[in-house]
């Protein structure tokens, strides 16, 4: 299993993070069960969106750099030139 990126830990720990506060905000509820259930569910969706973000494709698939700054060469350039 591969490790996780920067980003996914950012994004994910972000959703954690808010996502509890906003449902703790919006339920109000002060028992210890319903706590622990918005905990785990903000967990959860952490989980997901740290998963669905988006990974770096590897080095061998990417294009190579001499196709990526190839410069269209002037016809004038290509022939010799007639004395």
């Amino acid at each position: 299993m591969p490790r996780p990126t920067v980003i996914q830990l950012v994004y994910g720990s972000c959703t954690v993070v808010l996502s509890t506060l906003a449902m703790l905000l919006l339920s109000g509820t002060t028992s210890v069960p319903a706590i622990a259930v918005i905990a785990v569910s903000a967990l959860i969706l952490g989980l997901l969106v740290a998963w669905t973000v988006p990974l770096p494709k590897p080095e061998a698939e990417k294009a190579a750099p001499a196709e990526r700054e190839r410069v269209p060469v002037p016809a004038s350039a290509r022939e010799p030139a007639n004395p």
